[in-house]
């Protein structure tokens, strides 16, 4: 993924270019292993750049997921190794990480990705080896049937559902709707959702701008959007992009013309720049350590991690690390080892519950079918403490009907 004013943005054709000259490594058997040998599990997402405190966040709850089976004796009598690789949020990277994982660290599993265009890299070198492939970032492009195998499950929300459930809460027949959305995949899949969405309930789209990949300022977008005159702005990116651009729409004076709206509110982001700039924005997420007094397993899990990380508390990427990981595994009890047809078939019947409530994987094209939080980030007076950032707003149960239909993917039916 790109820096601002460095490498060029990532694209479809950039996240896939460099696998040619892997092709012979992809077309190699795989060797066969013992089946007593420790599991190993790929773990490739980006440390450094500036989705790094969402992938750290990824990481210590995939090492808790973990840490759990093994404190219960491991996978039929086997202990389970996290092998982390930094993909430095690049195609490329993320590519040659993961080639490694699979032919000198001989993985039985890849879970990852913290970006939609470079999951796509590791999809197409996972699934050209038959090795699973269990997704934690958000992307509509992997269900597709273009893209999608059998050894492909996407553990994440995607764009349409958390889209569609942010628009329900929030746009109204008649409203006007503009869009400030990141130049790149991530942003183009949440800018299709969210059109999509105010299209059904009959809300009117006055614009949308285009802004680089970690753009630092966005102060030339601001006039703009406040120009168009919506009643709802939706900011469409991820990670620094956004804790910087609402920031400076706030500084701009957009919250007195108009509600914030984001696909995704983040966590980590709300801390970085604090209660008040925040303060009424509006958006989805998997997971919020509040839901402890609603679900079972988010208050086992949040205690779980507190155990482990000192009394912190769970993020909402975290989270997709510990339920990827965690579902991955459960499979792998069920299936009673690694063979990987075994796995596939276990993960095609699992039902799990590990931090919010009953999930599955739909069998067409492998999306975790799942609740969609809505938050609303609490204003500094009304918050009971450092953790207490948001309000739930919507809790959709998970179904079917929150997904566009197989068929609509390109899947047989």
């Amino acid at each position: 993924m790109p820096r601002s004013g460095s490498t060029p943005k990532i694209t479809r054709r950039t996240a896939l270019a460099g696998l040619s000259a892997s092709a012979a490594l992809l077309a190699m058997p795989r060797l066969g292993r013992a089946a007593d040998e420790t599991i190993r599990i790929g773990f490739p997402t980006p440390l450094t750049g500036p989705f790094a405190a969402e992938a750290r966040d990824q990481v210590k709850c995939a090492e808790l997921a973990v840490k759990l089976v093994n404190d219960k004796g491991g996978i039929a009598g086997r202990k389970v190794e996290l092998l982390v690789r930094d993909d430095k949020l690049n195609a490329g990277e993320a590519a040659t990480r993961t080639l490694e994982l699979i032919e000198k660290d001989k993985v039985h599993a890849v879970v990852g990705a913290l970006s939609s265009a470079v999951q796509l890299a590791v999809n197409e070198v996972t699934r050209a080896r038959g090795v699973i492939y269990v997704s934690i970032s958000q992307s509509d492009t992997i269900n597709e049937a273009k893209d999608f195998s059998k050894y492909t499950f996407h553990e994440a929300l995607n764009p349409h559902m958390t889209t569609s459930a942010v628009a329900r809460q929030t746009l109204k027949k008649g409203m006007k709707v503009a869009h400030l959305v990141a130049d790149y995949a991530y942003g183009h899949e949440m800018l299709r959702g969210f059109k999509r969405a105010q299209a059904a309930i009959g809300a009117d789209n006055v614009g949308e701008i285009l802004h680089p990949f970690g753009a630092a300022d966005y102060s030339t977008f601001m006039p703009r959007l406040m120009s168009m005159r919506p009643d709802v702005l939706c900011i469409s990116n991820f990670g620094r992009d956004q804790a910087n651009a609402i920031k400076q729409a706030v500084d701009f004076g957009v919250k007195q013309q108009m509600k914030i709206v984001v696909p995704v509110i983040l966590h980590n982001q709300r801390l970085a720049v604090g209660p008040d700039v925040f303060e009424g924005v509006v958006g989805g997420a998997n997971y919020y350590w509040g839901l402890e007094t609603q679900s079972k397993s988010a208050s086992s899990f949040n205690t779980a991690f507190k155990a482990a990380n000192g009394g912190a508390i769970p993020t909402d990427y975290g989270a997709y690390g510990y339920s990827g990981v965690g579902s991955l595994l459960a499979a792998m009890q069920a299936a009673g080892g690694t063979d990987t047809d075994k796995v596939v078939d276990a993960l095609e019947k699992l039902q799990y519950d590990l931090t919010k409530g009953p999930q599955h994987y739909r069998k067409c094209d492998h999306q975790s079918v799942q609740s969609v939080l809505v938050l609303e980030s609490k204003k500094k007076s009304a918050m009971a403490g450092e953790n207490d950032l948001f309000a739930i707003l919507a809790n959709d149960a998970g179904s079917d009907d929150m997904l566009r239909s197989c068929s609509e993917l390109g899947h047989a039916t």
